[in-house]
This record gives C-alpha cells, structure tokens and sequence, in this order.
C-alpha cells in the first residue's frame, strides 16, 4: 500500500478548515509521528511567512524609494520634494494593489483554480485499512487509484458497485477517478448520485468535484453557484470556495 500523503490534511488541520471527525482522526496520526509533527510545525511557519510577503516586499519598495532620495545630491526646492513625494506614495500604493490582487485571487479562471486549488482525494488510513480486509476488488482498485492508475481505477470501482451500488465511499473514488481521467461527463453521474443520497459522509467531497467538473466544461454560472452553495456551508472546502467566488467575479 503506497504511504499516505499527508500534504493536503496539513494544509487543511492549520488553516483549521477539518470538520471534528477528520481533526480527532489526524490528531491521532500526529500522537505516534514525529516526522508528522514536524513537518506541520514547519508548514505552519511557512505560512505565517508567506502571509507577510506582500508586506514585507512593500516596505523594501519604500525603503529603495527613500534611498534614491537620498542619493540625491543636487538641492530641491520645497514643491520638487512635494511632487517627488506624491509619485513615491503612488508608486508604493500601486506596489501594495497589485500585491492584494496576487493574493486575493482575482481573475481566476478554470486552469488556475486547477493549479491553487485541487488536491486529488485521499481516502482516510482507517477507512481504507477496514475496507481493504473485507473486499479484494476493492483493495486492488485503491492500489490502482493510489499509483495514479485511474483507468483501471475506475473499472475495478464500478466492480464493487455492481455488487453493492449503494456504497458511496466507492461511488466518490470512481468519481475522482474518471474526473483524474478527463471523463467529466461520467464523472459528474458520480457525484451528483453521491449529493442526492444525502445519508453519507462525501457530500461535501462530491459538490467540490462536481463544481470543478462545471469549471472544466465551461459551465461557470454552475459552478459559480455550486460554490457558493459550499462557501456558505461548514465543510472543508468553504475556504477555498469563497476565494474561488471572489477570483470568479
């Protein structure tokens, strides 16, 4: 069984975007991981870095202004240092715009969110263990999924389901594999089928696909309201969707 890319939990876990059930269950992966702890305590670090780039590459705008002003020699009277002042503070707003639109997400289309935004789905360590005992079909169709196989992925999931079709864990993954496969039609049957049975724990996995399917077949206005509809909930996605939304606009 390939090991557990923990990337996109730890992104998750500290912007403290988990729902409770997932926050217990990593919580308890990081009690007996050092190597874990570690590197969440580094992301975290990172982060708190990368929130202050945009500031921090202003103020070394400012301070190269203030340099050059320095630098010259030849006297000014008071109006030539009133208009050199006004230019600097122009060029230093632009500077601090420009690094709030970077951010914020502004003009986003589909290959943009692609590249910020998606992370393929990793299946729980303790689901997939308990899974993995009981179903050879689908024990061989997540090492398929887990080695970026997604066509046999998606053969052998649709396997399980012919036996018991009302498995939504399955359902998801063979989603997510035909959408890792372009297939976003198929794809797509997946996870609405997923959203209306309304009873299972992958609703909110199922309408963050489903909204990146519409993004990757051109249905905007779909999307757009799929991700409203999932920024105003309190899944694990909400973050992420209501910055889409705003880039979207």
């Amino acid at each position: 069984m390939k090991t557990v890319d923990f990337s996109y939990f730890i992104e998750r876990y500290n912007a403290g975007e988990m729902s409770e059930s997932e926050k217990q269950w990593f919580l308890k992966e990081l009690e007996g991981n050092e190597k874990l702890r570690n590197e969440v305590n580094l992301r975290k670090r990172t982060d708190e870095i990368l929130k202050n780039q945009n500031v921090m590459s202003l103020r070394n705008k400012l301070s190269e202004i203030e340099n050059r002003r320095k630098e010259v020699r030849k006297p000014v009277n008071d109006s030539k240092k009133t208009v050199f002042i006004r230019y600097a503070a122009v060029f230093a707003g632009l500077i601090l715009i420009g690094s709030i639109a970077m951010f914020s997400g502004k003009n986003l289309n589909s290959e943009k969110i692609m590249k910020h935004y998606y992370k393929v789905y990793e299946p729980p360590t303790s689901q997939r263990s308990a899974r993995s005992v009981s179903n050879a079909d689908f024990t061989l169709a997540l090492e398929f999924y887990n080695t970026h196989d997604y066509e046999k992925a998606a053969v052998l999931f649709n396997k399980v389901l012919g036996n018991n079709p009302n498995d939504m864990q399955t359902v998801l993954l063979k989603g997510v594999s035909n959408f890792e496969e372009k297939k976003y039609p198929e794809a797509k049957q997946s996870f609405v089928k997923v959203i209306d049975d309304k009873d299972n724990l992958y609703i909110d996995q199922a309408q963050w696909y489903l909204a990146l399917c519409y993004l990757n077949t051109d249905e905007t206005e779909k999307a757009k309201q799929l991700f409203k509809i999932i920024g105003k909930g309190d899944g694990i996605y909400k973050s992420d969707a209501k910055k889409i939304i705003r880039g979207l606009k």
